[in-house]
Formats: structure tokens, sequence, C-alpha cells
């Protein structure tokens, strides 16, 4: 397979990487899904949450830093997003090769060696490192031991039915990062955010792993999707609940005390919010993944809406 192959299975059509990218890069940005980012707004969102949530309960005017860190925590998800894609094919790609999703991607297909792969996940990482020396000593070590769970979550699909809950760990970090920036260490309603978020991921990566069932049982690779089958919905519909209630208890314990009509706009955000997986749980068929491909990557928006209560209430209390 060369370089100009067509655009991989999972990624967007007519994407800027199989458009207009150099040949020699496409590898390379292949294996950091630059061509597919939703992955990269799932990691960005909770980042924007926890910074939100962290300026509501400092009860301070937002600064121009704070716009930095939105900004920095765009470049930052772009960069940690390709570095943890990297780490995982290095390690997947015996797997990968057996998949039908995964089998052409750039390891598996032999466009890139794992040795280039590797100094490519180090360039990533190291650059991601630059950005998060701009933040505060606490958010630099917060920031660090994110790298414990992007580290385990290759290998848990393989000792784990729910190797979702390590990703969920992984993607929803951002949350306790950008909250840590506003010198409140990591508060109880942060804290329960995360929680919150972990569910999130347990929904959208379940609905996303039934693309790969099949294959999967074949390989033995463990996932939700497998562990759920014919129950999937009912496991579904009770992870929105549980967000449901964690979130708002959430905002209820950060908010409720600095300001009840803040702590209803973003409570109002969250019920939106669930309104909006409910209804890719009404469109789910299990059988179909491209229906599961295109209801995965409604998440972005879904997430999108409660980041905007979430900045309406930063406007609000300017």
């Amino acid at each position: 397979m060369d370089n100009n192959s067509p655009h991989l299975p999972d990624a967007i059509k007519l994407n800027w990487v199989d458009i207009i990218a150099p040949d020699w890069s496409i590898p390379y940005l292949r294996l950091s899904r630059m061509d597919r980012p939703i992955g990269t707004w799932l990691l960005l969102i909770p980042c924007w949450w926890g910074l939100c949530l962290g300026i509501l309960e400092s009860d301070t005017k937002v600064g121009l830093y704070d716009f930095w860190l939105a900004v920095s925590f765009i470049l930052g998800a772009i960069l940690m997003r390709g570095a943890g894609c990297t780490w995982n094919d290095i390690n997947d790609w015996k797997l990968d090769s057996k998949v039908q999703r995964t089998k052409l991607r750039p390891i598996p297909s032999g466009q890139v060696s794992n040795k280039k792969a590797f100094a490519w996940m180090t360039i990533q990482a190291l650059a991601s490192f630059l950005i998060l020396l701009s933040f505060p000593s606490f958010s630099i070590f917060i920031g660090i031991v994110s790298l414990l769970p992007v580290i385990i979550y290759p290998y848990a699909k393989r000792f784990t039915w729910w190797p979702q809950i390590f990703l969920g760990i992984a993607f929803n970090w951002g949350i306790l990062l950008g909250f840590s920036t506003q010198g409140l260490g990591i508060s109880l309603g942060c804290f329960i955010l995360y929680i919150a978020g972990i569910f999130w991921t347990l929904f959208y990566d379940t609905i996303y792993a039934f693309q790969d069932i099949d294959d999967d049982s074949i390989v033995g690779i463990k996932s939700t999707a497998r562990l759920f089958k014919e129950n999937a919905a009912s496991w579904l519909f009770t992870f929105v609940i549980i967000f449901f209630l964690l979130a708002g208890l959430a905002f209820y314990v950060s908010l409720f005390h600095i300001s009840e009509t803040i702590f209803f706009i973003c409570f109002l955000g969250v019920f939106i919010f669930c309104c909006s997986l409910f209804i890719q749980l009404i469109k789910l068929d299990t059988k179909l993944p491209h229906v599961c491909l295109r209801l995965f990557r409604s998440n972005k928006m879904s997430g999108l809406i409660l980041c905007l209560f979430l900045a309406g209430s930063l406007f609000l209390s300017i």
C-alpha cells in the first residue's frame, strides 16, 4: 500500500491529510489520526469543561491567560492525541493487522516501522510538554501523571472486558488539568465531574466498539460492546443517567453556593447534553457499523453543547 492509497475506512472523506498533505507525511499524520479528528475533540472538550468549571468555582473574571489556556488545550489535545494513538498503534499493530477496519493503518500495512513510529510519538509528546510548561506547577504535575493511563490503555483490552474505563480515565483527565490551572487544586465538584466524564466515554466508545465486534471476537480483543451484546441499549441508557446525576451533583457542589443562576444554567446544559445522548441511543443500530461511526462522531456536538452553556455562564459572571 503506497502513501497515495485511498483514505482509511473510518477516516473522514476528502479530509485534508489525503488531499493536501505531502506524500512523505501522510503515514505519520494517519498515525496521529489527523484524518479522524473526532478523537481530538473528545480529548479537548473535557479540558474546556474543567477550565470553565475552575474559573466559575474560583469566582474570578476571565483573563488573557485563560484565553491562552483555552488555545493551549487545542494544541495539546492535537499533540497528545497524536502521541497516544501512535503509542496505541505501536502496541496493537499485530492485532490491527487482523481487523478489517484497522489493517491498513501505517504500521500493520508496512508504511512506518515501529522505530520511526516511536520517534514520531516522542516528538509529539515533547512538543506537548513544552506547552505544559506554561501552566502552573501543580498543573504540570497533573499533566505528567496523565501519562500513566495513556501508557496502560493499549493493554487494557487484553486483560479486561472494560477497556473503555481506562480510555475514560485518560480522555477525561483534561477536566482535572483544566480545573487545576485556576489555583484551586482538585475540588470535590471537579472530581465528581471527572467521574461523570468517564461514563460519557463508556457510552460513546461502546458505540464505537460495535464496528469491530465480529473481528474482535475472532482475534480475542475484549470490549464493552462484546460484553453487553444485545443488552447494550440498557447499559448505555444507564451510563447516560449516571452522567446526568453525577454532572448535576458536580455543578451543585461547585456552583450553587456561588450563584444559583449560574448553577441552573450549567444544569440545563447537562440536561440538553444528556438529551442529545438519548437521541443517539434511539438511532443506534449496533449491527450497522456506519451508523455506529456516525453516532460516535456526533458526540463532538454533544460535548460542545455543555461547553456552550459553561461559556455562557462565564460571560454572565463578568
